[in-house]
């Protein structure tokens, strides 16, 4: 077989193969039957999808977005709600110990277009087993130790974080704040085991929704997450064992 005859071949089949390519890739495109068009891959998705949330009014009832004066209310009302500031009222509910190292905290949420009502908190509180006290918040205190400060706090969301009784027939919030602070007078899965259930007792007396810590409905999945951090948690400041003398 000749060189001359291998390349008139190498050409001719080169030659189909290029009809081919542009035969194929020449058609005009059918338009895709039988399938919805994906609106994420135009960018259009979420946009369609998207529906007001919990979290999204409470930033509104804010200011909009999270921002610097955002931040810095949510700082007051955890000084607040952390007994930190000039006394007011009770002492029930102080930390004998400003000292934390950790932070959790929850929301109950109005639903959108709707507020709490100062007077529905009250009797929610008080049926939940909150302790109204310290700073003008509510607290959930050690059963027959009151002194041992407080498993958890709930605040007002709104500037000053307080629940004020002279104003409470008047008082309107987008929602109210649960803080479990760290080291608390139980366990961290132990506090986090009884400020869960009161939040969603709550919820359930106010008609509200139970945000996470970012302002997200709190599922399964995330419970699940914090319960694992707080294990974390607990098995890192456990005390460590007393280191007895050998016998000889």
């Amino acid at each position: 077989m000749s060189d001359v005859w291998l390349l008139r071949t190498g050409i001719l089949i080169a030659g189909i193969l290029l009809v081919i390519a542009i035969y194929f890739f020449g058609r005009p495109r059918k338009g895709v039957q039988g399938r919805r068009v994906d609106k994420v891959a135009r960018g259009e998705g979420d946009r369609d999808r998207m529906e007001p949330t919990l979290g999204a009014q409470i930033e509104g009832d804010l200011g909009g977005a999270p921002d610097d004066a955002t931040v810095q209310s949510e700082l007051d009302l955890l000084d607040s709600a952390l007994g930190a500031g000039a006394s007011a009222g009770s002492d029930l509910g102080r930390r004998d110990n400003e000292n934390f190292d950790k932070i959790i905290s929850l929301y109950v949420a109005a639903r959108a277009g709707q507020q709490l009502q100062g007077p529905d908190i009250v009797v929610a509180a008080e049926k939940a087993g909150l302790t109204f006290g310290h700073m003008n918040v509510f607290h959930r205190l050690t059963e027959g130790h009151p002194e041992r400060g407080p498993i958890f706090s709930v605040a007002n969301i709104m500037k000053p974080g307080s629940f004020e009784m002279a104003e409470i027939q008047s008082l309107q919030t987008p929602a109210i704040a649960f803080f479990l602070t760290l080291p608390a007078p139980l366990s961290a899965l132990e506090a986090w085991d009884t400020m869960l259930p009161t939040a969603q007792r709550m919820a359930e007396l106010l008609d509200g929704v139970v945000l996470d810590q970012e302002r997200n409905a709190l599922g399964r999945q995330r419970i699940a997450h914090i319960r694992d951090d707080l294990r974390a948690y607990d098995r890192q400041h456990e005390a460590p064992p007393i280191k007895r003398s050998p016998r000889w």
